[in-house]
């Protein structure tokens, strides 16, 4: 189902430590090798979060290395954001920004409710389960958007 895959795909949250990095994590694997995947947030003011790791981990998806960025720090780095052929919402607040900042690109921005786990739940096992059900969500986002992934073992 790759035929309606864009070329590439940029997805943003509040602080790129928790849904942004998952979704971009686990689109590069199920759609990697098809699309070129980013991430970014609104600010860049914390580090990848561990509990996003370790979900993601248990579907073989390794985020360990992601580094944080805001969108500002994108456009720093070199990527414009207008290289993007869709913009993917994880927060109101990303989707706020995404559409302040493309008005002036025919760029297209899907705004996805994903909830946030951070902050929830009292244990580990617990919070642990509220980060499942995030990567779930994104997970059955992503599958009812492009289809199942084609190889298991695509590029992350």
């Amino acid at each position: 189902m790759s035929a309606d895959l864009p070329q590439s795909v940029l997805f943003c949250c509040d602080h790129n430590a928790v849904r942004s990095p998952m979704a971009e994590g686990i689109m590069k694997k199920f759609h990697g090798s098809d699309t070129y995947v980013q991430s970014v947030g609104v600010k860049n003011d914390q580090e990848i979060d561990g509990f996003s790791v370790a979900v993601c981990a248990e579907i073989g998806v390794e985020l360990e290395r992601h580094r944080s960025r805001s969108f500002d720090e994108m456009e720093e780095w070199g990527d414009d954001l207008s290289s993007f052929d869709l913009v993917v919402a994880l927060s109101p607040a990303s989707q706020r920004r995404a559409l302040d900042l493309t008005r002036l690109f025919h760029l297209e921005v899907e705004y996805w409710p994903i909830m946030d786990p951070s902050g929830l739940g009292e244990g580990r096992e617990e919070k642990l389960a509220a980060y499942r059900q995030t990567r779930d969500q994104i997970v059955a986002r992503i599958i009812d958007r492009w289809g199942e992934p084609e190889t298991g073992d695509a590029d992350t």
